[in-house]
Parts: structure tokens; C-alpha cells; sequence
């Protein structure tokens, strides 16, 4: 017996002198997570949106007849100026229809010259009754339909001139040209596309902008898409164009497919550094006045509700909900429930539970304005 008492002594001791030890792990191995504490601030938020950069005026330059290219007076890459030629396609057939028409005016012109002067003896005859008042009436038609014969003539010479014009390819408009497909000696058909021409002395950034967005903006009444709105544009390499763009107008509804408005920002291009299909980011700055935001890392969802953890004096965390304003890139505009002072979580909610205790490390919440 005395040596069971003393075995299950030892062992209550053993136990005893390990709970302490394991506590004490507890309280000191706390996890490391970031916090922020809330501050109303006079904030201006810098929100980015994917953009298309177009040309303001970009043509597909086509044949408008079926020939051979004669000759390419342009190379790719080139400035032109409008009305430069640009290609010259074989006229041969063109102009041997110009002469026809121009020999059929000829032959009309003489027609009614001699269907006038049968007319006036047409005149003296009937006036002296050697013949009856019809044939005057047939005489008279005969004129007209020589009359005729000649607006026929012309408007075939018209139309023989106007077909030998599209042989002539000439820049609508002062720009730069594309690639050239087809090269001297080719056979072409009409509408072949033979380059494209663009006008980038000033550029579109196209961005499109979700409903829920454009409406927050609008009811909140903040004006952050109104005409003239002063836009910055970033480029693919992350560098900022060093000219300042404004939103010049916007679609008239909303896309069925995307639930998004598109809107349109002019750049001036001075030095040609924008091109036709480039791709970048429009930045806008919105002026949201003071305010209390809270980052969208430390915000989760339960039953439509929205909560983020909030640090006690001791280090614990609470969870509590809060009503947002409106909801801008990586934040929430707070309307209720959290007021300026408290500490949240800022990131890493899903790994921690209502009541735990946490080591918290301070995130400084104006960096991470910047940085958004």
C-alpha cells in the first residue's frame, strides 16, 4: 500500500510542477498581429481604374477599288499630313472609261446642236404650212431627248472621274502610319485594308466604373467623375505620365454585361508618348473630407453584417460590428459604430477568435493611405 500512496504522490507533484510551466507558455507565446488605430482625418483617396488609351481619331485606310498598287509614296511609322498621298493603284481602265464618257458628251453636244436646227426649219415649215403643226411636237422632242443624252454624258464623266480619284489614296487627316500588308505590285480588292492611320496629338483613356461605385459617389454627393475632372494616368511600367488628363464626357447607360458605366479622359500628347492600344490606369483623387476609414483587411462578414475585432486595454480582442458610409477601393467610410481612437485588427482576422489575446503590433494608418 505505502508504495502505491507514494507513486500516486509523485505524480500530483510531477503534474503540479508542469501546469504553472504551461500556463505561463500560454500568456508569454502570444501571436504577433498588426493593428491600426482609427483617426478622423481630412482624407483624399486615390483610386485606380483600368484604362484603354485610344487615339482621338484612329482609320483603317482601305482600297475602294479592285487593282494593282503602282506605287506606296509612305513608309510605316511616317508622319503625314492630310491630303499626302499615300498610294497610287493602276488607273489604266479608269481612264479609258473617262474617255469614253467624254467622246459621248462630244457626240451628245453635236446632237442637239443639229436636232436645234432642225427645229428652227421645222419652224418656217409649219409657219408657212408646208407641213402640219406635228411634226413641230416631234422636232421639239427630239431636242430634248438630246438634251438629255448630254446630262447622261456628264454624269458618266462624273462618275469615270470620281472612280479614277480612288485610285489616288490620300490621308484624311494629319497623322502617322501603321503597318503597310501589301507592298508594290499587289493585287488588292475593294475594302482591302491597305494601313491604319492615327491622330495621337491627343489621347482617350477609356475606364468604366461599377454601378454600385458611380452611385455611392453620386448620393454621397462627392463628384468624383464630373466633367473636367482632373485625372492622372499611369502607365504599364508603373511610371506616371507626366501630363495631367480630364474626364471630358461618359456613356449614356450602364453595360448589360459588366453592370459598369464607361467614361472617357483626354490627355494631351505633346511629345508622342502615347500610342494607339496602349493600356494604363486612371487615377483619381477623391476629396471625402473628414473622415473615419477603416481598411477593408480588417473588415468580415457575418449575416451581412460587417465586423472587425477591436483590442482591449488587456490585449483582447472583441468583435464589433459597424455601419459603413460607402466603400472606396481598399476602405469603408464608417457612418456608425466605430469612432476615432479605437485600435482594430488590421489584418490577418481569420486567424484569431472573438476574446483571444493577441501581441499587437502598430501599423501606421497614414502610410497606408499613401500607399493605397
Amino acid at each position: 500500500m505505502n508504495r502505491y500512496r507514494f507513486a500516486i504522490v509523485g505524480m500530483a507533484a510531477f503534474l503540479g510542477a508542469c501546469a504553472p510551466k504551461s500556463t505561463e507558455k500560454k500568456e508569454t507565446d502570444l501571436a504577433d498581429i498588426p493593428v491600426v488605430v482609427l483617426h478622423e482625418t481630412d482624407t483624399a483617396l486615390s483610386v485606380n481604374y483600368v484604362a484603354d488609351i485610344q487615339a482621338s481619331r484612329n482609320v483603317e485606310v482601305r482600297a475602294r477599288m479592285q487593282g494593282f498598287v503602282e506605287r506606296i509614296a509612305v513608309d510605316e511609322g511616317q508622319k503625314v499630313r492630310q491630303g499626302q498621298l499615300l498610294f497610287k493603284m493602276s488607273d489604266k481602265e479608269f481612264l479609258i472609261d473617262l474617255n469614253k464618257a467624254q467622246a459621248s458628251l462630244s457626240s451628245a453636244q453635236s446632237a442637239v446642236k443639229i436636232a436645234e436646227v432642225d427645229l428652227e426649219r421645222i419652224k418656217t415649215l409649219v409657219q408657212k404650212k408646208v407641213i402640219s403643226p406635228s411634226e413641230l411636237q416631234l422636232g421639239e422632242a427630239r431636242l430634248s431627248e438630246a438634251r438629255a443624252k448630254v446630262s447622261e454624258a456628264r454624269a458618266q464623266i462624273d462618275d469615270a472621274r470620281q472612280h479614277l480619284s480612288y485610285t489616288s489614296v490620300r490621308a484624311p487627316f494629319d497623322g502617322i502610319i501603321d503597318r503597310i500588308p501589301f507592298k508594290s505590285g499587289s493585287l488588292v480588292s475593294e475594302g482591302s485594308l491597305l494601313t491604319t492611320l492615327s491622330d495621337n496629338r491627343k489621347m482617350y483613356a477609356y475606364f468604366d466604373v461599377s454601378e454600385n461605385e458611380y452611385l455611392q459617389f453620386v448620393k454621397n454627393g462627392k463628384g468624383g467623375f464630373e466633367a473636367n475632372k482632373e485625372s492622372t494616368l499611369v502607365l504599364a511600367d508603373g511610371s506616371v505620365y507626366p501630363l495631367k488628363g480630364r474626364i471630358e464626357t461618359q456613356e449614356s447607360s450602364f453595360s448589360d454585361g459588366t453592370g459598369s458605366i464607361a467614361f472617357r479622359a483626354v490627355f494631351p500628347n505633346p511629345d508622342q508618348i502615347l500610342k494607339h492600344g496602349a493600356s494604363g490606369k486612371i487615377r483619381l483623387r477623391s476629396e471625402l473630407g473628414t473622415s473615419l476609414l477603416v481598411p477593408q483587411k480588417s473588415v468580415f462578414e457575418i449575416q451581412d453584417k460587417n465586423y472587425v475585432f477591436v483590442v482591449g486595454k488587456d490585449n483582447r480582442v472583441t468583435m464589433k460590428s459597424f455601419v459603413p458610409q460607402m466603400r472606396l477601393a481598399e476602405y469603408f467610410v464608417v457612418r456608425s459604430g466605430l469612432k476615432a481612437g479605437d485600435k482594430i485588427v488590421y489584418e490577418g482576422v481569420q486567424n484569431i477568435r472573438d476574446g483571444a489575446k493577441i501581441n499587437p503590433v502598430s501599423r501606421n494608418t497614414e502610410k497606408l493611405l499613401v500607399n493605397n
